[in-house]
């Protein structure tokens, strides 16, 4: 057994020669890199970090350093935009050179590479994006409109008649769209199970897929040899692998079982199985197929209970809602697709959910592919790039009183909408875009409608009964509100029961 001593001095060892290490391979630029804070050697600036909220962090040094700065977090330089201008400029206008991923091992060893939002640039990737393109592109997602109101009419009786639990029926309603798209209907009940594997995936990588987090696995690569039980993110890596093989392979085999005996639904999977792909197999759609599913599922609701909890903070947006949805659509009509353009006030609340708290404050993070240089900065080949979506969405001089949900600052002075939703930032940039925007985008827009011409959201509180003041939300790579409860009570009995009826006669 070492003693204390000899451990101390070991480790004070190998951060020395770590120091030493870096200090060697340190490159000469031919431009002075972007602004920052001062690295210290080996640990460069996390110990300046809010490790739980990075994006904080990076918003108070934009106002020192400037909309792009640089850091170091061990092992790993990042550059940080803290403004939309630069983005645009570098990730949209110089998308070749800036739509690439960094490489984590720790993607890999979770099981999590495979998926399309994790590939590096290049021809696997694009692929992807090809097949994503033709099922949920812009004409293919309004096609779903029935798939939308079916499922956000059950969510609202389901909503009906007591205190519920937010989280639990914004996950329902939103796996449920998304399993109907991508695998049909499934069955042996096998829904609600793939549904909660799902939501554990995610919920797993969002705590551990972070160029933060990667950043120790690439300082203290001995990390990766240590067992599960000393070293508390390895048992989350293991079990993630584990729920992504069976994600991958599940689903896909229950639907090629319907396939079989004629009894499969139309869905991205059947069709596939039914007519092949010719530049593309069965494992390359299961990785597509779990792509669509786990972020569309995971994002979408999110996006719900953040309106919801919007909702319960500012009352009378409902009000003024529900006003124009009254006074556009007959009070025994439920809203749908087909009046969006008269309904501009309903997508601007769907445009300040998505920018009241960003679900992926510092978005996917970017890798540059080669040396460039923007506004006299060298920003060298290989660096990890993030828009933290956070400093956007808190801008001031773009949205004053940034903290408060607004919906009015989306729209003209003779209330228009000032720009479409799916252009918004929470989408990302460049060659990255959310390839399924307009399929969140419309299935949002269907279930916010939908739940302010039939329900007024009440009483909210914490699962630990304090009355909700403020927001909370979550941390990691994803965010999303804290868990809460609130009751609704229906204001149109004609809407209400015109869902029942259509539910009666499905």
């Amino acid at each position: 057994m070492l003693s204390t001593a000899t451990l101390a001095l070991g480790i004070s060892c190998v951060i020395a020669l770590g120091v030493a290490s870096g200090l060697i391979r340190r490159r000469v630029y031919p431009l002075p890199l972007p602004p920052g804070p001062r690295p210290i050697p080996f640990l460069g600036n996390v110990l300046q970090l809010d490790t739980k909220r990075p994006w904080l962090t990076y918003t108070a040094w934009g106002k020192i350093y400037g909309n792009i700065i640089r850091c170091r977090v061990l092992g790993i330089d990042l550059i940080i935009i803290n403004s939309e201008t630069i983005a645009q400029d570098l990730l949209d206008k110089r998308s070749a050179n800036y739509s690439s991923r960094p490489v984590f091992h720790a993607n890999e060893k979770a099981g999590v590479a495979l998926l399309t939002p994790m590939y590096p640039y290049g021809e696997t990737l694009r692929q992807h994006r090809r097949i994503f393109h033709q099922v949920l592109k812009a004409e293919a997602s309004v096609s779903y409109h029935e798939i939308y109101s079916r499922h956000a009419n059950r969510l609202v009786v389901n909503l009906l008649g007591g205190t519920v639990d937010i989280q639990h029926y914004a996950e329902a309603y939103a796996g449920s769209i998304i399993v109907a798209v991508t695998y049909g209907h499934l069955a042996h009940g096998n829904e609600s199970s793939y549904l909660t594997d799902a939501h554990e995936l995610v919920r797993i990588v969002k705590q551990i897929v972070t160029p933060e987090k990667a950043a120790m696995f690439t300082t203290f690569p001995f990390l990766e040899k240590l067992p599960s039980w000393c070293f508390g993110v390895h048992s989350l890596i293991e079990r993630s692998r584990e729920l992504s093989q069976q994600l991958l392979n599940e689903p896909f085999d229950d639907v090629k079982a319907q396939v079989a005996n004629g009894t499969a639904s139309h869905s991205l999977i059947s069709d596939f199985l039914s007519q092949p792909h010719d530049d593309a197999d069965e494992d390359t759609m299961k990785a597509i197929a779990l792509s669509v599913y786990s972020a569309g599922m995971e994002t979408t609701a999110t996006v719900l209970q953040t309106f919801l909890l919007a909702m319960v903070l500012f009352p009378d947006i409902q009000v003024r809602a529900r006003a124009e949805i009254d006074q556009v659509v007959r009070h025994d009509k439920m809203p749908c697709l087909d009046d969006r353009a008269s309904l501009p006030y309903i997508d601007a609340i769907l445009r300040e959910v998505m920018r009241w708290y960003p679900i992926t404050p510092l978005g996917f993070a970017h890798a540059t592919l080669d040396d460039d240089v923007y506004e006299g900065h060298f920003i060298p080949k290989g660096t990890t790039v993030m828009v933290n979506q956070w400093a956007l969405s808190r801008n001031e001089d773009i949205f004053p009183d940034a903290s408060r949900f607004d919906p009015s600052r989306h729209l003209t002075v003779d209330g228009k909408l000032k720009s479409p939703v799916v252009n918004h930032f929470a989408f990302g940039h460049g060659r990255r875009i959310c390839p399924g925007r307009w399929f969140a985008d419309n299935s949002m827009w269907t279930v916010i409608a939908t739940i302010l011409a039939v329900l007024r959201i009440n009483h909210a509180k914490y699962s630990n009964g304090d009355k909700i003041e403020e927001p909370k939300f979550t941390t990691g790579l994803g965010i999303q509100p804290e868990p809460f409860y609130c009751s609704f009570e229906s204001v149109s009995t004609a809407r209400e029961g015109q869902i029942r009826a259509m539910m009666n006669s499905e």
